[in-house]
């Protein structure tokens, strides 16, 4: 601050210690000092305080024996002198827990409170300065991150997470699945080739011990053409009721279409009914006569691609007398050993009569 503009403010004032030690705080600045010289103070040249942001902080200083009043500046500013407040902050107030104390407090510190702050003593003799370093800690906080996306499975994805916090923030990603698999630190994320294992939420994490991690997430879905995991029939006999259900992978959701042989199937036809579910269809056959046997054909599409799978509804095996499957081939090896026993019996007996 200018010598001479400070010793015009000084003379406004009706207090002649005011210019005093106006002029005084004008002597420590490193600019009014001659080139080479320094000041010998006996307190410490400088004083760190680290505190977070919206706490008080509270700068400490004190009046020693023979000490007569103080003053606090901000850079070159001057923020109190004496008890007269020169700044028009309101969270700025002076601390006079004992009258020897002349602490600054600053409520809701912020960042813009950051940097050196000079408390200077006036004593009979000299001056006596102790500089305090303020130093305001800010919780991480992300401000942008990637929209939820939809990408095409193969293609390459990048997802971003940006955070501002004092000291700078650690960025950190993972993927909420069961491996949930942790990636390298940094504000990108590339994934290339992107596969359907890979889809779900991506969680971003910024830190730095200030406070918690502030975390936010990213989805990330992927499509991919059907595939028909599994075709299963349920109880097939004449008059009754025929199932059979087609289990599909595919995002997004497949429309399904039933064919019998050449012929698609529709709800209401002879006796047919079609349920669709998001990856699951069912085929339903009421009263089953010989004209449903045949070949069954299930077909998933999606816009990137169709998938289809065949299964064959065949009649039950018959026999006569209603006995059918495993108990027409008991029956047939026990009609063979009867047979093979009444054949060694015969010829036991021809034996015994011609002795």
């Amino acid at each position: 601050m200018d010598m001479m503009m400070l010793v015009q403010g000084a003379a406004c004032c009706s207090n002649q210690w005011l210019a005093a030690v106006i002029l005084s705080l004008c002597c420590l600045l490193p600019s009014c000092l001659p080139a080479g010289q320094s000041m010998d103070f006996q307190w410490p040249a400088v004083d760190n305080l680290v505190v977070r942001q919206g706490e008080t902080a509270m700068l400490r200083c004190f009046l020693e024996e023979g000490a007569s009043k103080g003053a606090w500046l901000n850079r070159s500013s001057i923020i109190f002198a004496g008890g007269d407040k020169w700044s028009v902050d309101p969270r700025v107030s002076i601390a006079t827990s004992s009258k020897q104390e002349y602490s600054l407090r600053i409520q809701k510190v912020d960042v813009s409170d950051d940097g050196p702050y000079t408390c200077s003593v006036q004593t009979e003799h000299s001056p006596r300065t102790l500089q305090v370093h303020l130093t305001v800690h800010v919780s991480p906080k992300i401000y942008d991150i990637s929209s939820d996306m939809t990408v095409n499975e193969g293609t390459n994805v990048s997802l971003i997470c940006l955070a501002t916090g004092k000291p700078e923030p650690s960025i950190s990603w993972r993927h909420i699945s069961p491996s949930a698999k942790q990636f390298g630190s940094g504000q990108y994320l590339d994934i290339y080739g992107i596969t359907r294992d890979q889809a779900g939420d991506y969680e971003c994490s910024a830190e730095n011990d200030v406070s918690f991690p502030d975390v936010k997430k990213v989805k990330v879905t992927v499509n991919f053409a059907p595939t028909i995991l599994e075709i299963t029939p349920t109880g097939v006999s004449l008059g009754r009721t025929g199932l059979i259900r087609c289990e599909t992978a595919a995002v997004p959701a497949p429309v399904f279409e039933w064919y019998k042989g050449e012929k698609k199937l529709t709800n209401g036809q002879r006796g047919i009914r079609i349920q669709n579910y998001n990856t699951r269809s069912i085929l339903t056959v009421s009263n089953v006569t010989e004209e449903h046997f045949g070949n069954y054909t299930c077909v998933a599409v999606n816009k990137l691609g169709t998938s289809n799978a065949s299964l064959p509804l065949n009649p039950p095996s018959t026999a006569q007398y209603g006995i059918t499957g495993r108990a027409e081939i008991l029956f047939s090896c026990w009609y063979l050993v009867l047979t093979l026993s009444s054949f060694t019996s015969i010829i036991y007996l021809k034996n015994a009569i011609i002795q």
